[in-house]
Parts: structure tokens; C-alpha cells; sequence
């Protein structure tokens, strides 16, 4: 089992979906976590009561305002002085059209890219000045399948947020590898997640004609990538996009 004893983890959405299940196999592989869950500090009561406050810290916020991922990295830090890993998971996909209305158009657009492409630069950027004074450490941004291929025409926005994520661990990976820091980009297509279920259920015979291996990914697919990556063991992937879709998109 791949041991993570003695490393302290920033993991933005771990409320629930992979996030959640990425906290819990963090927390089984011995890592420390800050555990960012949404707008409210709230996670799952037996976590905190398996792992206590030692190895369970639990922060709220909002990233769709800017400036807010900055704070949560900088109390992240605080927590124990160190972050050794950062995992940019939290993201969201509302859907919009471009015959709806050019106002909701543009929300939709500049909240989607706020949270799931300007929160996740604003935190690389404090994870880059924070590794800059402890000899390097680890960003694994949580991307998508939609950043290779594209996606529906309802969702044209995520798939650009997502394309820009794996641009930005790309750079990171390009300019920060001499000074000891490794970046990582996971790429996932359908994965079973309480967000995604209905879509799952409507749309069953079509996802299991496009998946050859038939059927969305178990969150846990993307949590165990997401742990080997944290362990340091292939250091020399830097840059490199783990992609978790089912060889629906092989790139």
C-alpha cells in the first residue's frame, strides 16, 4: 500500500464525488489533510472521528469569489506549517447554451472559469510561492476527458475551463521542475458521482456505446491515481496527463 505518512495534503472539493472519496484514501495512505468542502466546513463525521483533528483539518469557502482560494492555501499552510501536496479537485459543470439569454450566457461562462480555472491558478500560484522556500513539492490538478475532446454544446465552457487546467500543470511542470516542484493533470471522462447519476441514468445505452470498457469510472479510479501520484514515485512523469475514461478518448 502506498504510504503517505508524514505528508500534509490540500484537497479543495472534498465534500463529495471524488473528492470525498480521494479524502478517504488519503487519509487510509497516512497523509494529513486539509480538507476544503464547499462554501460550509462540513465533511463526513466519522472521518473526523476515525482520524480526529491530527489528521483531519476542515476549511470552507467559497471559490467562485476571487481571492478566496489564496486565503484557503495560506490556512492550509498554517495548519501545520507545511503543505507538501496540492490536489485542485473542486469544480463545477451548470449547463447553458448560446441561445440562452447573452446575460446568463455570460454567468454561467465567468463562474465556471472562476472556479474551475482562475480558483485553481490563484491556488497553484500560492502553492509556487510557498514551495519556493521548502525545496519543492507536488500540484495534481483534476482536469477532464472534455479538455482533449471537447463537449457538448451545453458545456462548451467546462471543456475550455478544463483545457486551460491542463495548459496551466503543463507550465507549471515546464517552469518550476528545477526548483523541485512536480505537477500532475488527471483527466477523467464519466465517473459515477451523485452529480453525475441522473445524467448516467438517462443517457445509459449511449455512455456504454462510447466507453469500450461500457460503463463511467468508480470515483475511485481517479482517488487512487491521485495517491499513487501523491507518493512521489514516478517523479519524472511531471507534466504527463493520467487520463481515466474507459480509452473513450486515447490521446
Amino acid at each position: 500500500m502506498t504510504d503517505l505518512t508524514g505528508k500534509v495534503v490540500f484537497l479543495t472539493g472534498a465534500s463529495r464525488g471524488i473528492g470525498a472519496v480521494t479524502l478517504s484514501r488519503l487519509l487510509e495512505a497516512g497523509a494529513s489533510v486539509v480538507a476544503h468542502t464547499g462554501r460550509t466546513a462540513h465533511t463526513d463525521a466519522a472521518l473526523l472521528e476515525s482520524y480526529g483533528p491530527e489528521r483531519l483539518y476542515v476549511l470552507g469557502g467559497d471559490l467562485n469569489r476571487p481571492g478566496e482560494a489564496t486565503r484557503l492555501f495560506r490556512e492550509a499552510v498554517a495548519w501545520r506549517g507545511r503543505v507538501h501536496v496540492l490536489v485542485n479537485n473542486a469544480g463545477i459543470a451548470p449547463s447553458v447554451t448560446v441561445n440562452d439569454p447573452l446575460s446568463a450566457w455570460a454567468q454561467v461562462w465567468q463562474e465556471t472559469i472562476q472556479v474551475n480555472l482562475l480558483s485553481v491558478a490563484e491556488c497553484c500560484r500560492e502553492a509556487l510561492l510557498h514551495y519556493q522556500g521548502h525545496q519543492g513539492g507536488m500540484i495534481i490538478n483534476i482536469a477532464s476527458r472534455a479538455a482533449f475532446r471537447g463537449d457538448n454544446p451545453d458545456a462548451m465552457h467546462y471543456a475550455a475551463s478544463k483545457g486551460g487546467v491542463v495548459a496551466l500543470t503543463r507550465s507549471i511542470a515546464r517552469g518550476f521542475a528545477r526548483a523541485g516542484v512536480l505537477a500532475y493533470t488527471v483527466a477523467p471522462g464519466w465517473v459515477h458521482t451523485d452529480m453525475a447519476k441522473a445524467y448516467l441514468a438517462e443517457h445509459a445505452a449511449e455512455i456504454a456505446r462510447d466507453i469500450p470498457m461500457g460503463e463511467a469510472a468508480p470515483p475511485g479510479d481517479v482517488a487512487q491515481t491521485v495517491v499513487f501520484l501523491a507518493s512521489g514515485l514516478v517523479p519524472h512523469m511531471t507534466g504527463a496527463t493520467l487520463d481515466i475514461n474507459g480509452a473513450s478518448y486515447v490521446h
